[in-house]
């Protein structure tokens, strides 16, 4: 099974995520940031990998470091679980529509993390949440999961559903890529002989 733990604990945080490739997109997402936790549960279930995050961080300062810390463990779990990435489709790209937004993202487990972000916010908020914490969650999963990212705001009007259209184009794209190729099995997908 392609299953994997990472514990990263600083100063600001302390971060548990566990991942399953191979899963339901069964999650149990605990930051303590309301509107992330929802977000995470849309990344797992979209993206069929089994996702469990617990999170202490220092949100009396802002939820800042519990979002970007949480995109560096969940990057760093992917890696391990995908370990040397023989037999996977490797690429994935998903476009989205829910309401009024459309969101298109495209992605390479390449091991060269690369983030172009075409998303723009209405608001600076969602509730209490920041929306610019939406690009360094992704900025933090792309950089520590090895992921060259991109992710373009078609159309959009409501700042809740650009972010959440946002993480489900994600997950679908990357429920795409992680997935085993049955006419590559045991093969790497890359010319090189590494990713």
């Amino acid at each position: 099974m392609r299953k994997a733990t990472i514990s990263r604990k600083t100063a600001e945080t302390g971060i548990e995520v566990e991942v399953n490739l191979d899963g339901t997109g069964h999650y149990d997402c605990r930051t303590g940031v309301g509107f992330f936790d929802h977000m995470l549960d849309q990344l797992a279930r979209h993206s069929l990998i089994d996702i469990t995050v617990r999170a202490e961080g220092d949100l009396h300062v802002d939820d800042h470091h519990t979002v970007e810390d949480t995109g560096i463990a969940l990057g760093q779990a992917l890696v391990k679980a995908l370990g040397d990435k023989k037999g996977i489709r490797r690429y994935g790209h998903f476009r989205l529509a829910m309401d009024d937004t459309q969101v298109a993202a495209a992605l390479d487990l390449s091991a060269r993390p690369y983030l172009v972000w075409n998303v723009d916010f209405p608001s600076q908020k969602i509730g209490s949440f920041d929306t610019e914490l939406v690009r360094e969650f992704f900025q933090a999963l792309s950089t520590h999961g090895g992921i060259t990212l991109h992710v373009d705001r078609l159309h959009g009007i409501n700042s809740h559903h650009i972010a959440e259209a946002s993480f489900k184009a994600v997950a679908r794209a990357l429920r795409e890529a992680v997935e085993p190729d049955p006419r590559m099995a045991g093969v790497l997908p890359s010319t090189k002989g590494a990713l």
